[in-house]
């Protein structure tokens, strides 16, 4: 509650004034057709009828019990629908509303076991025009007029195209399998691990696979081309690393080249974050006729196997043209997004903000520690502060964009303040570790830092997380006096920070005051903190 009372006496102009229908709250909230039940594993079965862009398949949904039974809430976005439901080999009843179906289990006694819910579906899902910005089935054709199809959901959500409790707090405990329907050399290939791989006489490709770890609703994805696979293994902490790379034909020998940077990439981030947490279902990479997204275990990549961000430093240092921007960013997502999940989207930035920083680290990892610092501090011009970072709760709202750059220079200046980079590193390791596998809230995460540390970071968590502003480090010479201050931030602020020569000076809202003549040059925090400056 003192925490509401200071954001609300600070900044009351960041409040939101958006509206959020009914349809919001359902989408994003866990109410009681909800609550009572627990996704173990989903069996996904994907016909493609690619010339008319339609899909049809079935959806078994395996589930445990948790609560008091109610009615089903499964989602599914219009224009799909779902054509029925069977459990226990009975049709059962169902209703939509909008984007939910409610599935009546009112009069059905369920024990604690284990059970299976058979969804059949179909339709023509929702189109993504430009992907991965906006989200659905991405139909295209490769440079030789092949057939080339994907999907990227993500906010959009995965009941865009298939039955399912689409709500990121809730990830099937037992992973997932995914069975894809094509023709002749067109190959289906999707998260996890190969299954098999079938070629039937009248050349239709049925190929499997097997998810075996938990998985957010939006990572599982079907891809479709004309692919051949390149693999090696990857020495890591855990062992041998299957890694995999599905890339189109006549891309073999691009692919070849650049995606030597996988296991210096690896390396890195095992070295920061810990091992790679999917040893079981393998590292991969999956073209696609789209930019790129972090689809777990089968990563999509369509950055034109060259360097930068579509040949473009976003941080315009130098440094990020120096390697594969796609490649990074979607691979640091398998410790931040996928291996810890934010359980609703108004926290995101716990995906963005460190995935961001992994660019940071592996620029430091790759050139050096003033390089990953040069990069850092050159995302800056991308912040815009045009709304917090954390989003509305409960009503499927992501937070600003700033969720990036602004996220990974908290988190940059946050270090800064530590100054010690060893323990840096092992909160990192640490914070996998605690939350492997785990869908958590920003509370958490921010409750983890400040006791990892033994330092109270929660004056700067909310400036950063909770308004638009930055804050300002003020100050005035005065005769034969010195006084600083911050200014532009939250009651209470009161940020340490560190001088051009590292030494650690304590600042808040009231004036302090050398009394001493003292060069201006050993008050001004250096470049790594994220703030502004204004001489009186």
């Amino acid at each position: 509650m003192k925490l509401i009372l200071i954001c609300l006496l600070a900044l009351p102009f960041i409040l939101s004034s958006q509206y959020f229908t009914p349809e919001d709250t359902l989408r994003g909230s866990i109410m009681k057709e909800r609550a009572w039940w627990d996704v173990l594993e989903y069996k996904l079965e994907i016909k493609p009828d690619i010339s008319n862009k339609k899909i049809k398949g079935v959806n078994q949904v395996y589930f445990k019990k948790v609560g008091e039974v109610d009615r089903m809430q499964l989602d599914l976005q219009y224009p799909m629908k779902i054509d029925s439901v069977i459990f226990k080999n009975k049709l059962l009843k169902i209703e939509r509303q909008k984007n939910v179906y409610y599935v009546n289990f009112s009069k059905t006694n369920l024990s604690d076991s284990i059970h299976e819910l058979t969804v059949y579906f179909s339709g023509q899902p929702k189109e993504a025009k430009q992907a991965p910005w906006d989200g659905g089935w991405v139909w295209k054709t490769d440079a030789k007029g092949r057939p080339f199809v994907s999907v990227a959901c993500q906010g959009l959500g995965a009941s865009a195209w298939y039955p399912c409790k689409d709500h990121q707090s809730d990830e099937p405990d037992n992973g997932a399998e995914i069975t894809l329907h094509s023709i002749n050399d067109l190959i289906g290939v999707s998260n996890g691990r190969l299954v098999s791989n079938e070629l039937t006489d009248d050349l239709k490709r049925i190929t499997k696979w097997k998810v075996k770890n938990p998985i957010n609703n939006y990572n599982i994805v079907p891809s479709f081309g004309y692919y051949k696979s390149i693999t090696e293994v990857y020495e890591g902490e855990n062992g041998d690393l299957d890694c995999q790379y599905w890339v189109l034909d006549y891309e073999l020998e691009k692919a070849k080249h650049q995606f030597q940077q996988v296991p210096k990439m690896l390396g890195c981030f095992e070295h920061w974050f810990g091992p790679y947490p999917f040893y079981e279902d393998g590292y991969k990479i999956i073209q696609a006729p789209f930019l790129g997204m972090e689809h777990q275990s089968g990563i999509a990549y369509g950055n034109n196997f060259e360097n930068g961000y579509k040949r473009r430093d976003l941080s315009e240092s130098g440094w990020g043209l120096k390697w594969d921007f796609i490649l990074v960013h979607e691979s640091g997502h398998e410790w931040f997004g996928n291996n810890i999940t934010s359980k609703d989207i108004a926290d995101m930035w716990i995906h963005e903000a460190f995935t961001n920083y992994s660019e940071v680290l592996f620029t430091e990892c790759e050139f050096g520690i003033k390089a990953g610092q040069e990069y850092a501090i050159g995302l800056r011009h991308n912040i815009v502060n045009d709304k917090p970072i954390i989003g509305e709760y409960h009503v499927h709202n992501q937070g600003s964009g700033d969720m990036y750059y602004k996220g990974s220079n908290m988190l940059h200046t946050i270090r800064q303040i530590v100054n010690d980079d060893e323990k840096f590193r092992l909160m990192l390791r640490e914070m996998n570790h605690l939350f492997y596998h785990q869908t958590v809230t920003s509370k958490e995460v921010e409750t983890f830092i400040n006791e990892f540390f033994d330092i109270n970071f929660d004056a700067v968590f909310d400036q950063y997380l909770r308004t638009v502003d930055v804050p300002i480090f003020e100050y005035q010479m005065e005769e034969d006096t010195l006084k600083y201050r911050w200014t532009n931030c939250i009651i209470g602020f009161d940020m340490p920070f560190r001088n051009n020569e590292g030494d650690l000076l304590q600042c808040t809202t009231n004036w302090t005051v050398l009394e001493k003549a003292t060069p201006v040059s050993t008050i001004l925090p250096n470049d790594n903190f994220y703030i502004q400056q204004r001489k009186l």
